[in-house]
């Protein structure tokens, strides 16, 4: 299937690694200009070449600090110079540190919204103007099952990103009539490097082996196994193409199965 988004220009954060890197290299193999922002610049080169090898569409990284969203609207002019208007935007933050929902102190709380929640909104701001001036515009924010079902040692990020859910249904109709969509997508246990650290997070709390953690996880989901990064890239490439003209202000799930509600 053409997915209809060949020559489009997408910025896809934290594509330099785990499922940012696997949304760009789906984009990128579409035709897809995709520009990639993170702060490790070692592996924002290294992502940076290897998607641009990939053809047809072209990509650049760029190093940007999400925890600075007052800089981000200055980030997409210089994006917009250097690298042509942004049509999709894949917003797909780090998370925070490992730990329950109490305890935490003001400070972790205040420096987890900042980068989680702002920047998401600050830079989405600064990239919707030309999207409904060219009628045309993807928003795709990656959040994680713990919007649903919370996840025991992601409390911070179990509410926080639940902010993101009223802002992006809001925000979808706000936006609809000029021709832009805005969508949740919501990773299961994808097999990336931060599942892995959260099995060993896990392991420690529980006293267990990580092998044991990672057997009990992927026992809870029906397909008994975890996610691989390029089915949920094609889930992704699929709601930020032109065939999904009429699919905004949703939370699409890929996750096995494992969020229990419907």
């Amino acid at each position: 299937m053409d997915l209809g988004i060949s020559g489009k220009r997408a910025l896809v954060l934290g594509g330099n690694r785990g499922i940012g890197l696997g949304i760009a290299r789906a984009l990128v193999q579409e035709g897809v200009h995709v520009a990639i922002a993170a702060r490790d610049a070692q592996r924002l080169e290294a992502a940076s070449a290897e998607l641009s090898a990939l053809g047809p569409g072209k990509a650049a990284g760029f190093a940007l600090d999400l925890g600075e969203p007052d800089g981000l609207a200055a980030f997409v002019e210089h994006l917009t110079q250097a690298f042509g208007p942004i049509d999709i935007l894949v917003n797909n933050t780090g998370g925070p540190e490992y730990g329950g929902a109490s305890g935490r102190g003001t400070t972790a709380w205040r420096d987890s919204f900042e980068q989680m929640v702002m920047s998401v909104i600050a830079l989405t701001d600064a990239v919707l103007p030309g999207m409904r001036a060219r009628q045309w515009g993807r928003v795709l924010t990656v959040v994680s099952s713990g919007v649903v079902q919370p996840i025991p040692v992601l409390g911070i990020s179990n509410s926080l990103r639940g902010a993101l859910l009223g802002w992006s249904k809001t925000l979808s109709t706000e936006v609809a009539a000029d021709g832009v969509t805005v969508n949740v997508l919501v990773p299961g246990r994808i097999d990336t490097e931060r599942v892995r650290l959260t099995d060993e997070a896990v392991a420690e709390r529980e006293g267990i082996s990580v092998e044991e953690a990672r057997r009990r996880s992927t026992g809870i989901i029906p397909l008994q196994r975890y996610g691989k990064v390029e089915e949920f890239a094609a889930v992704a490439a699929f709601i930020a193409s032109e065939r999904a003209s009429y699919v905004t202000g949703s939370m699409v799930r890929c996750d096995g199965g494992i969020i229990r509600s419907v």
